[in-house]
């Protein structure tokens, strides 16, 4: 066996039988956890403090490929206009799809939404296991287990981004991501303790947030870096493995911002299902994920002295968008399926983020929040 193999070999036997690595980690996350809005300290369920499953599940669907950064600001909002399910259930759907835009992944607003409506409709309660979590809208496999865990401490195996990374690093996982979900479970289901099991869960996330980086890793300071082979093969950085990334397709189409002498912009809503469901937006055209749309003024809703005043490119999951956006002074009524947003209303709107690089390209500074004239 080669050297390399025999150092992998053994750093795997003693990282899953390491009974001392929770133990480390948790002594590390008492010191140097995040303080994040949704958390409660270290230790709280010993000292009979639990987390609000209410949060937790909130802050676990906001986080769903977005930052924890960019979370803090709409998480605060959120608990402020609806502290609790029952009051998310009762808010109108618009303007759940208000306060949610800006974040991405519309789908999860709607499922947000719609979970909210059946735990409040069951009493108010969330289920605390993970096979009644995953009953739930919207609630996979993994914001499952993360309730699950951090909310009633159940022993679950919660694997983020961050923790792919670092169990990945820790046993030199030659398989590709995108292959080694159920391996890199496996993994940290040997690790999850009885004992603190949310602490550890989250301890594990902060750990790849702060320590076990994408780049210039900070092993040094690792709690837990006795027996990381990624260590000791010298090149913690060439994981996880990941497999060539395809290129994503270019889509293209227009964008047409009519906004009125009053300052007013025509929106509409889009359809409820498929790509930004139930999001606002300026009328543009036929252009979806697989075809392009027109891009010139013919092909506006209804004519009028459209000015070109630019382009803006925007990249979705799986492709990438340019929309030609044309500007125009209009007067009358808004058409069918159509209405007009004051200007001090459009802040409030549920833009996506594609559509006010739409309208800021046409109007700067239009998508800002302004005082009622």
């Amino acid at each position: 066996m080669a050297p390399l193999d025999q150092t992998r070999k053994a750093s795997r036997q003693t990282a899953s039988g390491d009974r001392g690595f929770a133990a480390r980690l948790l002594a590390w996350y008492d010191a140097h956890h995040r303080d994040l809005p949704w958390r409660v300290t270290p230790g709280a369920f010993a000292r009979g403090v639990r987390a609000d499953p209410y949060r937790v599940w909130m802050s676990e669907v906001m986080l769903q490929q977005t930052t924890v950064e960019a979370v803090k600001a709409y998480f605060r909002n959120f608990v402020e206009k609806w502290p609790t399910v029952e009051a998310l259930a009762a808010a109108p759907a618009e303007d759940v799809m208000k306060a949610w835009a800006g974040l991405g992944y519309y789908s999860r607003a709607r499922n947000l939404k719609a979970c909210a409506d059946l735990v409040a409709l069951r009493g108010g309660g969330f289920p605390d296991t993970e096979a009644g979590l995953r009953e739930l809208p919207g609630i996979g496999a993994y914001t499952a287990a993360a309730i699950a865990a951090i909310a009633f401490d159940r022993p679950a195996a919660v694997v983020d981004g961050n923790v792919e990374r670092v169990m990945t690093r820790l046993y030199s996982v030659e398989t590709p991501l995108s292959e080694a979900k159920a391996e890199i479970r496996a993994l940290v289901e040997k690790l999850v303790p009885l004992a603190r099991p949310g602490d550890f869960a989250q301890a594990m996330m902060d750990l790849g947030a702060t320590i076990c980086t994408p780049k210039r890793p900070r092993c040094m300071l690792c709690p837990v870096r006795e027996g990381c082979s990624a260590i000791l093969s010298g090149d913690p950085e060439r994981f996880p493995v990941r497999l060539p990334k395809d290129d994503k397709p270019l889509r293209r189409g227009a964008a047409f911002v009519a906004e009125r002498d009053d300052g007013a912009i025509l929106l509409r809503k889009r359809p409820d299902k498929g790509l930004l469901g139930g999001m606002t937006e300026v009328p543009t055209t036929g252009w979806t994920a697989r075809i392009d749309g027109a891009t010139t003024a013919d092909a506006a809703l209804f004519p009028a002295a459209w000015r070109r005043v630019g382009q803006i490119g925007h990249v979705f999951t799986h492709f990438a968008l340019e929309l030609d956006v044309f500007h125009a002074q209009v007067k009358g009524d808004a058409p069918a399926g159509h209405f007009w947003s004051l200007a001090h209303e459009i802040s409030g709107e549920a833009l996506p983020t594609v559509m006010k690089k739409v309208i800021e390209a046409a109007i700067p500074g239009a998508t800002k929040k302004r005082r009622p004239q």
